[in-house]
């Protein structure tokens, strides 16, 4: 690529989340400078799965990045079907009985950022610097999304203070001895998490992504076991509803926080994704937030007056306050919810379980919950 003017905008982060506001901001015509780190040559295989609402679909094909992923690679969640501790506590979702083509997407996390790579290397605003670059004199905005660990928030004055869950989220995939069609399927216990997410590798029509969040020394002794203890275990877990599963390759692990950045922007720099908010992953919208802050930012510079440079804090603060809101519950939620199925008390066990039941025969308050998860 040719050598650029002096950049305008400034993007740290190698994930999906900084790679799409590169390409976003980008698509408006400004210069941005991605500082990104390239994927190690042999790492081991990505084993997680995104679970990614209407809203973020929409942000993905409007960066033509959502047609170049393999067809394999994006399954539809047609149903989906939460349980709790107790006999027929249970909330069904259905698409069909909501009146959409679907609940959500379920993508290959390694895949839709190798798509999101290539279409930065094609973008002719965007030009890929090192990790270790510094920005140079000229710019206006540095976008901070490197991750949660985001060292570059330093120095600028910002409290991320972290509530550690104590649990690790552990990622693998699965065959099934049965098509999923569809389904997705969780379950909420005390003191774990399952969800089994509806995919199409290795096998089309029969595999699953999980994500088991546990308590740190229940992962540990999980991610020990042989793969035959640990299929059993979740055949213990699921009761067999999804049929006989076997690992399709090795296990993963991560820590599990609650964490809010404060504030998340200032002049010249703007927090996004992961580097600004963490949750749980028990409602799947980690980067279904992230995606949104990228829009939001977008959408906030494209209608700033002329007159106004893109690193006005003033400007900066419209997005903070257009996501101040959405993060917040999100946190909470997630936080509340994770609260009360991992209460072992009776009352809480009473309240859950009748809780399901109760949302699942008041439609108005599914439909309501539905379309707050497609991000519709």
């Amino acid at each position: 690529m040719a050598h650029m003017m002096a950049d305008e905008v400034w993007v740290r982060g190698s994930g999906a989340v900084a790679m799409a506001a590169a390409l976003a901001l980008g698509r408006r015509g400004l210069r941005v400078a991605l500082a990104m780190r390239e994927p190690a040559a042999g790492r081991a295989s990505d084993l997680r799965t995104y679970a990614l609402n209407e809203a973020s679909v929409a942000l993905l094909h409007t960066l033509r990045v959502w047609d170049a992923l393999a067809a394999d690679a994006r399954t539809e969640v047609l149903d989906m079907r939460v349980e709790g501790d107790a006999a027929g506590a249970a909330l069904v979702f259905s698409a069909w009985r909501s009146g959409i083509e679907r609940l959500a997407w379920i993508v290959d996390a390694g895949e839709l950022e190798a798509a999101l790579r290539a279409a930065v290397r094609f973008a002719p605003h965007v030009q890929v610097r090192g990790a270790d670059a510094a920005p140079g004199a000229g710019v206006a905005l540095t976008v901070h999304a490197e991750g949660r660990d985001a060292a570059s928030r330093r120095g600028l004055g910002v409290e991320m203070p972290v509530h550690a869950y104590g649990q690790r989220g552990v990622a693998a995939r699965l065959v099934a001895d049965r098509p999923h069609a569809g389904m997705a399927r969780q379950w909420f216990r005390s003191p774990d998490v399952l969800a089994l997410l509806p995919f199409d590798r290795p096998q089309p029509g029969c595999s699953y992504g999980v994500v088991w969040s546990l308590p740190d020394e229940r992962a540990a002794a999980l991610l020990a076991l042989p793969p035959a203890d640990f299929e059993q275990a979740l055949a213990d877990a699921t009761g067999g509803a999804a049929g006989t599963l076997r690992l399709a390759g090795d296990c993963a692990a991560w820590p599990l926080a609650l964490a809010q950045a404060d504030p998340v922007c200032g002049p010249g720099w703007v927090l996004l994704g992961d580097a600004a908010h963490l949750v749980h992953p028990l409602a799947g919208q980690g980067l279904n937030l992230g995606l949104a802050d990228v829009v939001a930012l977008d959408e906030v510079i494209a209608a700033r007056e002329p007159w106004r440079p893109i690193g006005d804090e003033r400007l900066l603060r419209r997005y903070a306050r257009r996501r101040a809101g959405p993060t917040a519950a999100m946190g909470q939620l997630t936080d509340g919810l994770l609260r009360l199925f991992a209460a072992d008390e009776p009352w809480a066990r009473e309240l859950r379980n009748r809780g399901l039941a109760l949302v699942d025969q008041f439609p108005p308050l599914k439909r309501w919950l539905g379309a707050a998860a497609r991000g519709a």
